[in-house]
């Protein structure tokens, strides 16, 4: 099958889904064509079956703002044409859904006819698809796809509460390569972390305000206070500021690392003893679900979707969005306890299986072939 996938290039977990689908459809025949401004941050290996389009947005006085919608419009019927697409599979609804409903309007008008699959991530419809300005568009793009997807089932009755939506919401949850992140850890990489061989606790994110990342230094506070430990901080954003300041004022500072955004998260998970998680909504939780791959138990919120992949008691613990003293008391008990900590380890792996990319890949598969017959 030919299958065209527009998608953020970032590290968010969109693009993240969105890159990984596309390289496990090309590892199975697939021809794969990524469409979007700049080549996806996971796509960084060479595989023949797979093809990036760079949307190109011209500057002109006349604009304030470039109309990337209208570019990438044009540029998947560009793409389409010419590479005989069978199916476009867009992820985040804004603005790829509207994109491509112009799209399949235009190849309409030239007689061919393009199945259009969009797959809902979670800020696109619970933050920004919600807002006034959005919205009328939003619900009406979404409800001219041919079919929906949603990463969890939260994020499906979120959807159905916020617009009208017309047609059914298929779950396929988010996914992970567990092969990739099943890894042994560098030990040289390790010491120079944890030189006298502290714990190690993990928060990896876009340090937006949902993601509470002063939370996740309170909380390192109160663990650092009882059990020796180091914090790493992976990613970047507008609050990480604010994280380094509190971190500093705090005085643990000399404990906490801000690597920034990191490609590799295998290695860094790899050496993890525990992940903390403390956003106000997560519609999955896919920074979880991985550090759960790599055999590290989550200490997370129980908002959106994090209960479909975080056991309570089992994988990890959660706790109600801010409730800092019960995460640091969970987190604390568990790392001290080394043969709880290694079954929480053995847990968190086993429960990260059942979402493997093998197992899921075939949903996508059967969705498609719904539309195109030719698998």
């Amino acid at each position: 099958m030919r299958i065209g996938i527009v998608c953020y290039p970032t590290f968010g977990g969109s693009g993240v889904l969105a890159t990984e689908l596309g390289k496990a459809l090309a590892d199975k025949g697939h021809v794969v064509h990524f469409i979007t401004y700049q080549q996806p941050v996971r796509l960084s290996e060479f595989n023949a079956n797979i093809f990036y389009h760079e949307v190109r947005v011209p500057t002109y006085p006349l604009f304030d703002y470039p109309p990337y919608e209208t570019a990438l419009s044009s540029t998947m019927v560009d793409v389409i044409v010419n590479n005989q697409i069978e199916l476009l599979h867009v992820h985040y609804a804004i603005p790829h859904a509207s994109a491509a409903f112009m799209t399949k309007s235009i190849l309409a008008k030239q007689g061919k006819t393009i199945p259009v699959i969009t797959t809902l991530h979670g800020t696109d419809i619970t933050l920004v698809g919600r807002d006034k300005t959005f919205a009328p568009v939003v619900s009406f793009s979404i409800n001219q796809s041919d079919a929906i997807t949603a990463v969890s089932y939260n994020l499906r009755e979120e959807t159905k509460k916020i617009f009208k939506i017309e047609k059914e919401i298929e779950v396929i949850q988010n996914f992970v390569d567990v092969r990739r992140f099943n890894k042994k850890p560098i030990d040289a990489f390790r010491r120079v972390i944890a030189p006298n061989n502290e714990k190690i606790v993990i928060h990896a994110s876009n340090f937006r305000r949902i993601k509470r990342v002063e939370d996740v230094v309170r909380i390192f506070e109160k663990i650092h206070k009882k059990v020796p430990s180091k914090l790493l901080f992976v990613g970047d954003g507008p609050e990480r500021p604010t994280a380094e300041s509190l971190s500093r004022d705090l005085n643990i500072g000399d404990d906490i690392r801000f690597v920034g955004k990191q490609e590799q998260m295998e290695e860094i998970l790899a050496i993890g003893d525990l992940f903390l998680l403390t956003s106000e909504y997560e519609s999955f939780g896919l920074a979880a679900l991985e550090a759960m791959a790599a055999g590290v138990p989550v200490i997370s919120t129980n908002a959106g979707g994090l209960p479909e992949i975080n056991e309570h008691g089992v994988t990890g613990y959660m706790s109600d969005v801010g409730n800092i003293d019960e995460m640091s008391s969970f987190a604390i008990d568990l790392l001290s306890d080394k043969d709880k900590l290694a079954k929480f380890k053995a847990n968190a792996y086993e429960q990260a299986k059942k979402f493997d990319i093998q197992n899921i890949i075939p949903k996508y598969e059967k969705l498609y072939n719904r539309f195109c017959k030719c698998l």
